[in-house]
């Protein structure tokens, strides 16, 4: 195991729980934190058992974003050897066959704003705060930024938040739809931990599928999209759990599902 020094990996039950763990430096994103990134997505990936992830963090705030001494040492030649890695490891979280919630705290500046554009689902505590200053200091956003924000805001507020590095609170994060739950202080971990719960039991399959399929629909045409419904429709009304799905209702029990 190479992680722990800013990064910790825990699981409960079928939910698997990252934690951003080096508060004392705002939990800041430089190289190391990547690479212990890295190295919990391989654990993920051979980890056929979990049904979810919940991204979190210790401490008074999620992350303050990039780490400045770090970029102070990137070049040109850095970015074209690395930004496609460094993309990925972002992109895994919307790439992942399961669902992935960030439950956000104080905080998220930057990289940490880019970080949870890749997951599902975001949940905000009543005290967070969102920033895409990277403009500020001679750059545009390069791990997700201009992408997706873009999609899930609007072209408008993703300028006015990255062209303009504007500040914004849980309130308005949710109003301009960066955030879907908002809850007190005390309440985020437990509500991002019983919705990965509820969706870690539902059958795999179709929580795959499903994620794939709205993910397909925000990046093509409808009749692509729909051509997938049509695919995926085909897949699940073959598998054992979409039947033990439906006897267990009936029968008013609870379903056992074997992903398959």
């Amino acid at each position: 195991m190479s992680y722990g020094k800013h990064l910790t990996f825990n699981k409960d039950g079928k939910v698997g729980i990252i934690t951003l763990d080096n508060a004392k430096g705002f939990n800041l994103v430089g190289t190391d934190f990547l690479y212990e990134l890295e190295e919990i997505q391989k654990e993920i990936n051979s980890d056929h058992e979990l049904g979810g992830i919940v991204i979190n963090a210790n401490g008074d705030h999620f992350s303050a974003g990039i780490d400045l001494n770090f970029l102070q040492g990137v070049s040109s030649q850095f970015i074209m050897d690395n930004l496609v890695w460094l993309q990925k490891l972002y992109s895994f979280w919307q790439d992942l066959n399961i669902p992935v919630i960030a439950a956000i705290n104080g905080l998220c500046y930057g990289s940490a704003t880019e970080l949870i554009l890749g997951c599902d689902i975001r949940i905000a505590a009543d005290d967070a705060k969102f920033s895409i200053p990277e403009v500020r200091f001679g750059l545009s956003p390069d791990m997700g930024g201009t992408t997706r924000l873009t999609h899930l805001v609007g072209i408008g507020q993703a300028k006015r938040l990255i062209i303009g590095c504007e500040e914004i609170d849980a309130e308005e994060a949710l109003r301009i739809g960066l955030i879907e739950i908002l809850v007190k202080k005390e309440e985020l971990n437990e509500r991002a931990m019983k919705l990965a719960h509820k969706m870690a039991n539902f059958p795999p399959v179709a929580i795959r599928f499903a994620k794939k399929g709205i993910n397909v629909a925000n990046e093509s045409s409808v009749a692509s999209a729909l051509l997938f419904e049509q695919a995926q429709s085909t897949f699940c009304c073959g598998t054992e759990d979409l039947r033990e799905g439906v006897t267990a209702f009936l029968e008013k029990r609870k379903p056992v599902f074997k992903g398959r």
